[in-house]
């Protein structure tokens, strides 16, 4: 689960696609999907005011020391986290065991309205998910298998 994902183009539209549904629907600030190495995937809505690197690298942290803390206490983990704040609110939760959906929302949405478009979200991303890992299984694991010797002569050829 450590290694890096590959998310082709057809895939990465369909993830844009549930994000911006995502955040429209549940009226939400900003929804993120991250990776759980700490790499943003995708993002919707009200982003240009966030530093999103660190967002995504905080997230991927808070989850692997929450996921620290459910073994503690003898569950798996905890497949949804939920911090109220002073102005935003932050709904986390896993999806597919892979990636981490953030939604950032004001009081424009309610907690409850989150959760249910989350739910719908999840299913469609673990589906898009699932076709990546197919796809990533047919071509070869690595990023890399389609890269040929001539392929690196030509880019460092003129050094």
């Amino acid at each position: 689960m450590n290694s890096q994902m590959v998310l082709y183009e057809e895939e990465y539209n369909l993830v844009v696609g549930i994000c911006d549904a995502l955040h429209r629907d549940a009226s939400a600030k900003a929804v993120f999907l991250v990776d759980k190495n700490g790499q943003l995937l995708a993002a919707s809505g009200e982003t240009g005011d966030l530093d999103t690197t660190s967002l995504a690298s905080l997230t991927a942290g808070n989850i692997a020391a929450t996921g620290g803390l459910a073994q503690l206490l003898g569950e798996k983990e905890f497949a949804i986290q939920f911090h109220e704040g002073e102005r935003d609110n932050v709904h986390i939760s896993l999806v597919g065991q892979r990636v981490i959906l953030v939604i950032i929302f004001d009081q424009r949405s309610s907690l409850g309205l989150v959760r249910l478009r989350v739910k719908k979200a999840s299913v469609e991303l673990a589906g898009v998910f699932e076709t990546i890992n197919a796809k990533a299984q047919e071509h070869g694991s690595t990023v890399f298998s389609e890269i040929t010797d001539d392929d690196i002569d030509n880019l460092f050829g003129d050094m």
